[in-house]
């Protein structure tokens, strides 16, 4: 030590002030050489202890020995890199803490340091960062925020109005009101998306339904109308059809009736009015009625429904483009026009029609509590049925009002959640729930994160949409004009319409991707019909099995049909007892309690449950969407499919080519499980590429094939046209009724496309093109 120190001095050539001193005494003949050496300690304690004092007097001179300057710089640089290593793996074991307390995988308890001390000696304390909240934690705090009252309140705003029809001051006035609410929420941006639509409007006179025997009779005139349909006048043999559906029109064929030239009548349910008319056009019906189906509540006997009779959504005269300006667009329309009149009428008037008829008797499962109901008029009968529509088209400007909370780690990636904000009649319950809905989950989340540390990784988007009544107008056209961005971005859509008709039953619509997180979700939400229990017990462990398809009024189905985003629709209603007002100008809050007195409680459990969604889908690292869910979509449509092969190896074909490309999603959907159970999850570029993997799984189901403006709903699961799964599976059905009916080249393209975009989600859900198996 003593050789060390002597070193230390001779290099920086200074005295040292507290370790050693250094003498040099001259001798008398003027050599300097001898130097004496004492510890500062020793001379304290009064001479050197234990030391003969000839020993200094003898000691060498120290030497300026390179060796003595390498050990130093050595014995620094090691001292240096053990100090960086300790401090890097205290701090990595730190943040890997913190990460499992983030991605809400299990309960962990952190230990921050409370204080440190300074090089004085003073204690300091700890600037605390932001508070950490860990799932359960962040689930409670949602579930205590909402507020019945404040849900009540919101509702109340539609109060002692008679319409909001889309583009009018009524529905003007409703935007402001949710822009001013976003605004006041203090969510991080709000802003308008307007857009120029061509609506169709009543006319000046009513539209009318006359019965024509040796007299024209008046059937009813009313104010209610349907949006799209072919205005002028049509008569025809009147045909009941029931619900309207393929197969209903396929029992009357049976009956050898003939509907060419008819006006075909039938119930609301089951399918879309939009669909139904398709149906009755396609077998060269003249003109269409519907009246509402049967109901408990006898004031729904006189009402009359409005609709709209375009089988698609968006506007239908830009189909396939945005409509932010017409003048740019050429004048195209959509295919999906009727090009044939079509009127509602009540059920009072649908009686008195079937009265008149004296043909054939209705099966019994198609009376819906309509005595005296008839299929058509007797042979003999000259009883015609005359339909006179006076509707106008109107251009109109649509507003949607966007309200965002932005994420703090990914705010390029976003949850959207969406509510229809107009309506023909009063609408409490086909816009007014919803929409309350709406603002309340905007005014909680957004408190959350301004007042209690919620640090969300994704963004979240309100959305209020216009024109939703003409068939998810405001919601289509900002998916088209976005269209390049939305897959990409937005990765899941919560659609809060109709959110309660009923207390009864629940009606859950959704992609097969979100089915796991919406039962983890239902495990949690508490039943407000019940004391106790959650709202999983009561749709049992089968829910899947009664997941309704979404149609074409739900303002989900352009963005999982279109745009390839995965959607969930949850809300409340009586199976067997519809509401009967819903779409007419009885939809007041007043019959929407009357149906059910528990209307506030379940507008709450039904916040909760979208809220749950959300906050999950922004909270954890890695997003909750179950791909593997469409293996097994998969593996269900080839089972029901293999007992087919004979009747398609008779005419030349195959099945097992969409075999193996189901084989191979399978395959790669087990590869991208096994990265995301390899990968780092405190790595955010490998989290963000795995997760984008997952995103794209919807919009891979999309098929490449088809051109969105001929063929808009793509998706081979949930879309409309001959390239689904179900009409493959409707052609293979009717191979074996009748071949000589199926056309084989069609069945070619189905099978080609069905294969090839099944095979190309797979590749696509392996990642890298190296990874690919381009076999098949």
């Amino acid at each position: 030590m003593d050789h060390a120190r002597a070193a230390i001095s001779n290099l920086f050539g200074g005295e040292p002030t507290s370790y050693t001193r250094f003498s040099i005494a001259r001798q008398m003949d003027g050599d300097n050489s001898h130097v004496e050496m004492k510890l500062a300690a020793d001379e304290e304690e009064g001479g050197e202890i234990g030391r003969p004092e000839h020993l200094h007097a003898s000691m060498a001179p120290p030497r300026r020995n390179g060796k003595n300057l390498c050990f130093l710089i050595i014995a620094a640089v090691l001292l240096l890199l053990i100090g960086i290593l300790i401090g890097y793996l205290s701090y990595r074991g730190r943040m890997q803490r913190v990460n499992r307390c983030l991605d809400g995988s299990g309960n962990c308890e952190m230990t921050p340091t409370a204080s440190y001390f300074s090089d004085d000696g003073t204690e300091e304390e700890e600037v605390p960062g932001p508070r950490i909240l860990y799932w359960p934690e962040l689930r409670n705090m949602l579930s205590a925020k909402l507020s019945a009252a404040r849900l009540e309140s919101n509702l109340r705003q539609r109060e002692g109005k008679s319409s909001f029809e889309a583009g009018k001051p009524e529905d003007q006035d409703t935007a402001s009101h949710v822009h001013d609410q976003f605004t006041s929420f203090r969510l991080d941006d709000v802003w308008n998306d307007e857009h120029y639509v061509r609506l169709q409007d009543k006319g000046s006179s009513k539209n009318q339904v006359f019965i024509i025997e040796d007299s024209e009779e008046e059937l009813e005139s009313r104010d209610a109308y349907v949006a799209y349909s072919k205005s002028g006048t049509v008569t025809g043999k009147p045909i009941y059809v029931n619900y309207g559906r393929k197969e209903d029109f396929q029992t009357v064929r049976n009956m050898h009736v003939p509907m060419n030239g008819s006006i075909i009548i039938f119930r609301a349910g089951k399918i879309t009015l939009a669909e139904k008319v398709a149906n009755a056009k396609k077998e060269g019906a003249v003109g269409a009625l519907m009246y509402l189906s049967s109901s408990n509540n006898k004031k729904a006997d006189s009402c009359v429904p409005f609709g709209h009779a375009h089988f698609g959504t968006g506007d239908p005269f830009t189909p396939g483009f945005p409509s932010f300006n017409h003048t740019q667009f050429p004048p195209v329309e959509s295919s999906g026009l009727p090009h044939i009149p079509v009127q509602t009428i009540s059920r009072e008037a649908a009686t008195k029609l079937f009265g008149k008829m004296d043909g054939e008797k209705c099966l019994q499962e198609w009376m819906s509590g309509i005595m005296g109901c008839k299929v058509t008029v007797g042979g003999s009968s000259k009883m015609t049925v005359k339909l006179t529509v006076n509707n106008v088209m109107v251009d109109r400007k649509i507003v949607n009002i966007f309200g965002v909370i932005k994420g703090f780690e990914e705010p390029d990636r976003y949850v959207v959640l969406g509510a229809q904000r107009d309506s023909w009649g009063p609408g409490a319950a086909k816009a007014g729930v919803g929409t309350a809905i709406l603002l309340e989950l905007a005014r909680v989340i957004s408190d959350m994160v301004k007042n209690d540390d919620y640090r969300p990784r994704r963004s979240i988007i309100f959305a209020s949409w216009s024109a939703g009544e003409y068939g998810a107008v405001g919601a289509t056209e900002w998916l088209e004009g976005y269209s390049t961005t939305l897959h990409a971005k937005a990765f899941t859509y919560i659609n809060l319409d109709t959110a309660v008709l009923g207390s009864k039953h629940v009606k859950i619509s959704a992609s097969p991707l979100l089915y796991s997180l919406l039962e983890a979700t239902m495990k949690r939400v508490k039943d407000p019909m019940k004391e106790s229990g959650y709202l999983y017990n009561r749709v049992g462990s089968d829910w899947i099995n009664r997941v309704v398809p979404l149609d074409l009024d739900n303002a989900a189905f352009p963005f999982l049909a279109y745009s390839g985003i995965p959607v969930v629709s949850f809300g409340f209603y009586d199976e067997d007892d519809e509401y009967p007002f819903l779409g007419t100008t009885e939809d007041t809050l007043a019959n929407l309690k009357e149906k059910t007195g528990m209307l506030y409680p379940l507008m709450r459990a039904a916040a909760e449950v979208a809220g749950q969604i959300a906050l999950r889908l922004t909270h954890d690292h890695e997003l909750f969407l179950d791909f593997d869910r469409y293996s097994d979509e998969l593996l269900s449509f080839q089972e029901k499919i293999w007992h087919f092969e004979p009747d398609v190896k008779a005419l030349g074909l195959t099945l097992n080519w969409l075999y193996f490309a189901r084989g191979d999603f399978q395959r790669a959907a087990d590869a991208l499980r096994r990265d995301i159970a390899n990968s780092d999850r405190e790595n955010r570029i490998v989290r963000r590429a795995l997760n984008d993997r997952m995103m794209k799984v919807e919009y891979d189901f999309l098929s490449p094939y088809l051109s969105p403006k001929d063929a808009p709903f793509r998706h081979i699961f949930f879309g409309k046209g001959s390239h689904t799964l179900k009409s493959l599976l409707e052609n293979l059905e009717q191979l074996e009724v009748d071949k000589t009916s199926v056309d084989v080249n069609e069945l070619k393209e189905q099978l080609a496309l069905a294969t090839w975009t099944i095979k190309g989600a797979a590749n696509a859900l392996v990642g890298d093109i190296w990874n690919t198996d381009n076999e098949i």
